[in-house]
């Protein structure tokens, strides 16, 4: 299993049944930073554009709409390249 996996566009009725609008909110500005995961991290991003590169895989790039599980175990680069601000839960260790 991959260890970013990103849903395009999920419905209303999907982020509705997950919460995610109480789940809190992480800003951060155009940055280049590593960034390990012990556990799952869940994601909405509303803004912005982050390019996230596993210490042992190709970059994905992540843009608004994007509902993304950041599995335990990864070990990544993060590029921010557009000011990002996103919702982000850890109640989904499995992922979502």
């Amino acid at each position: 299993m991959s260890k970013i996996t990103i849903e395009h566009n999920p419905s209303e009725e999907r982020l509705k049944q997950l919460g995610v609008s109480s789940w809190e909110i992480w800003e951060k500005e155009v940055s280049k930073f590593p960034i390990d995961f012990d556990e799952t991290e869940c994601a909405y991003v509303l803004e912005g554009e982050i390019l996230v590169t596993p210490a042992e895989g190709e970059p994905v790039r992540i843009l608004p709409g994007d509902l993304v599980s950041f599995h335990a175990g990864l070990d990544s680069q993060w590029e921010v390249v557009k000011p990002l601000r996103k919702h982000y839960s850890y109640d989904y260790p499995n992922g979502i």
